[in-house]
């Protein structure tokens, strides 16, 4: 990919966004700008006698602004806020449908989720339990299985290309932007809807990642408990949330005039083959995907500005990520800004790498780079420029987002700037 001198250049002509600390891209990125916090008290349930209480989630998402009744009562949580993404990524690019000379096989969809409709799976589990089974929803499957938004949103717009659901835990969503960039490049399609979504506040998800201790348990500070870098950190702070881009075939874009965001220039995969659930000692995997990404888009270490991190707030994650940038960056990686925007959004696990890079996205455009809030303590281990005081103005010609998952699974993705 990239301009690494194979391939079609790929155009970001669409981005879309719902988050908690916003409903769409305006207002979530004024608030990370800002450092809004996302975090509060769990209200998807009572979480009495859990180990952790908090989380971030979406407040005042109305899935009747973008769906009917019906659709909204079929939809889980999950796509619901998947298919609202997608629509402001739709109408960002000036799209209803597949443009006039793009054939709508040429026109695909692929939209990450880590567990995909777990609230609908975890309903009709209870209602199996004390009901029986002849009390499912007869909705029950086609609202559970993970692929379902890339089928809702190719049903609404009438896009018949590559269409599909990635699947690797917290890398999800970076997966599904890179394969469908990659579509692009080939000349498999013209143009791609990708991202990720999640809605997984439910109480098996909060038990599970509880049981593993990967959560903050900080329930009397909820909204400083995601602290990225920090020596204090104790876990993650699980979030809710959808990111959608349209990719487009740059020349494609250009003769139909619109208006070219940025570029997805990157995209670097790799596997850990370490551990179900822990980074190895050398982050190997993590430096080999950012150099992987970074040369895929043609450019050297140097070139990048800005690394949208990883960044979860656990203990073994952040020395890693931070040991794994500076191996891959050498002395660049002290010149730049080193952000998790995870420590306002929470952990949106398959749908992080999605949002993270419609970051990158406004990050290029604007040159304002959010912050990482809630620092407190210096951890030795973690050294680089986290944008702990606040919101940095700085321009960002190359941005580099990182997503790690269980499983060992890596993906970078690099943005441009676009300049004509």
């Amino acid at each position: 990919m990239g301009n690494g001198g194979h391939g079609r250049r790929v155009a970001i002509t669409g981005i879309g966004m719902v988050s908690p600390v916003g409903l769409d891209v305006e207002s979530s990125w004024e608030a990370l700008l800002a450092g809004t916090p996302g975090g509060g008290p769990i209200t998807a349930f009572d979480p009495e006698g859990y180990a952790t209480r908090i989380a971030c989630e979406i407040a005042g998402f109305d899935p009747l602004n973008h769906l009917s009744r019906k659709e909204a009562r079929r939809y889980d949580r999950f796509a619901q806020i998947g298919v609202a993404a997608a629509s402001e990524a739709m109408e960002s690019a000036g799209l209803t449908g597949p443009p006039p000379g793009c054939p709508p096989t040429d026109f695909g969809v692929i939209l990450g989720s880590g567990v995909g409709g777990i609230i609908t799976l975890e309903a009709n589990c209870n209602i199996m339990r004390d009901r029986g089974p002849g009390r499912v929803s007869p909705f029950f499957i086609p609202m559970f299985i993970p692929d379902i938004i890339a089928g809702l949103v190719s049903i609404r717009y009438g896009l018949r290309g590559p269409n599909y659901a990635t699947v690797s835990a917290c890398a999800s969503g970076a997966h599904a932007i890179g394969d469908a960039a990659r579509y692009i490049r080939r000349g498999e399609a013209t143009i791609m809807l990708a991202g990720g979504s999640e809605a997984a506040v439910t109480p098996i998800c909060i038990a599970g990642f509880s049981a593993m201790k990967a959560m903050s348990r900080r329930n009397d500070d909820p909204a400083g408990a995601s602290r990225p870098f920090d020596a204090g950190r104790d876990g993650f702070v699980i979030g809710e949330g959808a990111g959608v881009l349209v990719l487009e075939e740059m020349e494609h874009a250009r003769a139909r005039d619109a208006e070219i965001l940025g570029e997805l220039a990157g995209f670097g995969a790799t596997g850990d083959a370490y551990h179900i659930t822990a980074p190895p000692p050398e982050a190997e995997g993590a430096r080999e995907a950012m150099q992987a990404a970074v040369e895929d888009a043609g450019l050297a270490p140097g070139d990048i500005d800005y690394i949208n991190a990883h960044g979860t707030s656990t203990p073994a994650n952040d020395p890693s990520e931070t040991a794994a940038i500076k191996s891959f960056l050498g002395p660049r990686a002290y010149e730049i800004v080193v952000g998790s925007t995870k420590s306002m959004t929470g952990h949106l696990l398959g749908a992080a790498g999605a949002i993270e890079t419609v970051m990158c996205v406004m990050a290029c455009r604007t040159g304002r780079i959010p912050p990482t809030i809630n620092f407190h303590e210096r951890d030795d281990a973690c050294d680089l420029d986290y944008a702990h005081g606040g919101m940095v103005e700085r321009p960002v010609s190359a941005a580099l987002c990182n997503s790690f998952g269980f499983g060992g699974h890596n993906a970078c993705l690099v943005v441009r700037r676009y300049e004509e």
